[in-house]
């Protein structure tokens, strides 16, 4: 039996702060070496270039148990399969924390929080003071949503389609507390930043206090101009909140960039750490002024831990997300971000012109789409669509069905293969056909 001084140790390793290519983490015994070696002969090649290199992409896919299953997952803007290396890290700290709960969780196992709290920062472009740690898109903005002091008559600024949770959570503050929550309507696909934000700008009134903006649309995968709307709100004195669920460990760039004032987002979709794991950033200014959501013994502190006080739950998982990072960054954040576009455009630009029937609800340009992408066909809704792909082809995607959008969502990963793409290509050319 491996004695305690080892535990530590496996510990140590697994959650100190370390670059991707580092002699301490399991993804750097299992893949870093080889991708490092790809990158020392490739490092000026252009993230567009190897978006393309498919034997590049033939490695990477090997990380992933999800790339060997006989069902095709493209709902990965729903939850993204964790690569290999998340997996055993995960099952390796459960393994310890087992032994002793009450011991290992919260003697040794927690103390990994503050390194991966720095560790998330680094790859946010953060200050580790403004990072909390918890399970999900829904947990970051509703204490963000619940915990803002407003007042009966201040209005609140959204979009028809934003995160249902989100938007539920407004509709609750209206209801009980008489806060005015305002919805805009776009007509998605839009091209136009200037269009979108003079939408923002001519909603606006004396008592509005709160833009709440989706950074991608979950529905159909639209990125908003969030930098220029947050831009516009700070003019006129207007905090913004923005949810990054889809966009954070897709897009690269850096929180602090987008010049928002509060970030929620989930990091079980495309940083594909752990199922259950989550990130909220919020500007250190505005902390001390937030409520939790869950009760702390000094809610009123400018200690973003402060919204950590959850009780008992998953230290392995929230000590996965560092293999999930280490992943991602061994990838290159630009790199995957234009593989995963091309195989959305790789599909959709040939279902487009190809098949009869197929009409996009996304934008084929790169400012507004990246992974996600909306497609109905007529004659079917989409429910039935999304059934025909499962039953007749294992191809898992999901339908997106509102007031305003009637289509199958589709979201390709690192892990998908051009050949997986040509099976959803033949099976959409085979439904259009019969």
């Amino acid at each position: 039996m491996e004695s305690l001084q080892n535990r530590r140790e496996f510990l140590r390793g697994a959650t100190l702060l370390a670059s991707a290519f580092s002699s301490s983490n399991l993804f750097a015994t299992s893949m870093g070496n080889e991708l490092a070696t790809y990158h020392k002969g490739h490092g000026a090649k252009p993230a567009l270039d190897v978006a393309r290199d498919e034997d590049y992409w033939s490695f990477v896919r090997q990380g992933y148990s999800a790339s060997f299953s006989n069902i095709l997952i493209l709902n990965n803007g729903g939850v993204s399969p964790p690569p290999i290396v998340v997996q055993e890290a995960v099952e390796n700290y459960h393994r310890l924390a087992d032994q002793g709960p009450s011991y290992y969780m919260w003697r040794i196992l927690d103390q990994g929080r503050e390194p991966l709290r720095q560790k998330l920062a680094g790859l946010a472009g953060a200050n580790a003071e403004e990072i909390a740690i918890n399970r999900n898109a829904t947990e970051a903005l509703n204490t963000i949503i619940f915990g803002m002091e407003l007042q009966r008559g201040d209005e609140v600024i959204g979009c028809h389609l934003d995160y249902p949770n989100m938007v539920h959570a407004w509709t609750q503050r209206s209801q009980r507390e008489g806060i005015v929550y305002k919805q805009l309507a776009f007509d998605f696909p839009a091209e136009d930043d200037e269009a979108i934000v003079s939408a923002y700008r001519e909603a606006i009134t004396p008592r509005t206090k709160v833009i709440h903006v989706t950074h991608v649309i979950n529905w159909v995968g639209q990125i908003m101009p969030v930098k220029k709307i947050c831009q516009m709100a700070h003019e006129r004195g207007i905090e913004v909140i923005v949810d990054g669920a889809h966009s954070f460990g897709l897009l690269d760039f850096k929180i602090p960039d987008l010049e928002c004032d509060y970030f929620g987002t989930s990091l079980h979709k495309f940083l594909s750490a752990p199922v259950g794991t989550g990130m909220m950033w919020m500007k250190r200014e505005h902390i001390g002024k937030i409520w939790p959501l869950v009760c702390d013994g000094e809610p009123k502190r400018s200690d973003i831990r402060k919204f950590e006080t959850l009780g008992t739950r998953s230290f392995p998982l929230e000590q996965g997300i560092g293999e999930a990072i280490n992943f991602h960054e061994g990838i290159g954040p630009k790199r995957k971000e234009e593989r995963v576009r091309y195989l959305k455009d790789y599909w959709a630009k040939e279902a487009l012109e190809h098949i009869p029937r197929v009409r996009l609800h996304t934008s084929l340009l790169a400012a507004y789409s990246c992974g996600i992408c909306g497609v109905s066909m007529d004659g079917m809704d989409a429910p039935e669509l999304d059934a025909a792909l499962f039953t007749r082809y294992k191809i898992h995607t999901t339908a997106m069905v509102n007031d305003y959008v009637n289509c199958v969502r589709i979201t390709p990963h690192v892990y998908t293969s051009l050949k997986d793409l040509d099976r959803l290509l033949e099976a959409l050319h085979t439904i259009a056909r019969s």
